[in-house]
């Protein structure tokens, strides 16, 4: 029997997130595993009247790369994806995973290096993304694994996520467009700010506290509403320079590994040491892959409340109300980030204990809420 909230999910992608229209090359991108969350897509789009076709992703496929590839065949870009970049009006993505330890005990560098020749794809899809020229989303499809990371049943995994996407109310599109006004208030606000200061009182060792600055002088603050990532809730720039010390208080999760601890000092935007308590050589060589992955090119807050609890899944995590994150390595040209990079890795810290947000010195941001009336908050 068809989940009714997967035909919720479609509706809202389609018609909200990515605003399929008549004539629109549409790709949805995912495993098969995910493939009930696809087909309700793929008819969504064509009652929009889009032209949908299937992208096939697969975790296996991946792994016999990485098994059995060369040096070569790891760095090789299909020309057949730069295609497609090219071509495309919408790309649909659903993220499935039946394990996501996967590629977990293959070596970092060959990890890295498959990652480094997606370069050119990720800068023209963002580039391309920045002009308004393709509309994208992406989303996850309950797994079994995803499940278990987040240390719940599968049901109460689908619960968590499709209570994120609001997919239990009689109208998700109605409810983000107000959710939108709300964080637009918080762009708004910080538009024109020289600094945003982070700050989360340390105790007593190095692994502990947060003191960050962040150049945002020349930045565009864009308000995540459910257009490209779904679940959203967050407001975020692409920062010109940064200088501090963060000590991010959630493990760091990238390709199935996690990094926990991780501590990163930054010096005019770029990382100049970095450690972590576990799977500190992952992160130096994930850091080291190319010329702009130790440097910071997304700062962001996290605005859904609906969202309270660390599943070890970025797209939910770095939402989560009352956190920010910082991701190293690509940054969004519409942003205001010109940094190019192979990675882009989200770091959450969670702010909800003490933590402050100031923007040129005014504190709207306290023990993980805005201070503010209007803005995001807890129902």
């Amino acid at each position: 029997m068809s989940d009714p909230r997967l035909h919720k999910l479609a509706d809202v992608l389609v018609n909200y997130s990515t605003r399929v229209k008549k004539g629109d090359l549409v790709a949805i991108r995912g495993d098969p595993v995910a493939w009930p969350a696809i087909e309700a897509a793929f008819i969504s789009v064509l009652k929009a009247g889009g032209h949908p076709f299937y992208v096939p992703q697969c975790e296996r496929i991946a792994e016999l790369m990485l098994e059995y590839g060369s040096e070569d065949q790891l760095r090789f870009l299909s020309p057949l994806d730069m295609q497609r970049v090219e071509q495309i009006d919408v790309e649909i993505a659903f993220w499935a995973e039946t394990n996501t330890k996967s590629l977990s005990r293959y070596p970092s560098e060959r990890l890295a290096a498959k990652q480094a020749a997606r370069k050119p794809f990720v800068k023209r899809f963002l580039e391309r993304a920045a002009a308004k020229q393709v509309r994208w989303v992406g989303t996850l499809f309950p797994t079994d694994a995803f499940a278990q990371d987040a240390e719940m049943g599968l049901l109460k995994y689908e619960e968590f996520v499709y209570g994120a996407g609001l997919l239990h109310l009689p109208d998700p599109a109605a409810a983000w467009a107000a959710i939108s006004e709300r964080q637009q208030r918080v762009a708004d606000f910080l538009q024109g700010k020289k600094q945003v200061h982070f700050r989360l009182p340390a105790n007593g060792n190095e692994h502990d506290g947060t003191d960050l600055r962040v150049d945002v002088s020349k930045s565009t603050w864009i308000n995540c509403d459910g257009h490209e990532n779904f679940p959203d809730g967050e407001v975020f720039a692409g920062p010109q320079g940064a200088d501090g010390h963060v000590n991010y208080t959630f493990p760091a999760v990238y390709y199935g590994k996690e990094v926990e601890g991780v501590r990163l000092e930054f010096k005019g935007g770029r990382v100049v040491n970095a450690s972590a308590k576990k799977g500190e050589d992952y992160l130096i060589r994930m850091l080291d892959q190319d010329a702009g992955a130790r440097v910071m090119g997304e700062i962001a807050i996290g605005t859904n409340y609906s969202i309270k609890d660390f599943s070890k899944n970025t797209l939910f995590d770095e939402k989560i109300g009352g956190t920010f994150h910082a991701a190293v390595g690509a940054g969004y040209p519409e942003s205001g980030s010109t940094n190019e990079s192979g990675l882009h890795w989200d770091m959450v810290c969670d702010l909800r204990s003490g933590g402050t947000i100031a923007a040129d010195g005014e504190v709207f941001h306290r023990d993980g809420r805005f201070t503010h009336a209007g803005w995001p908050g807890p129902d």
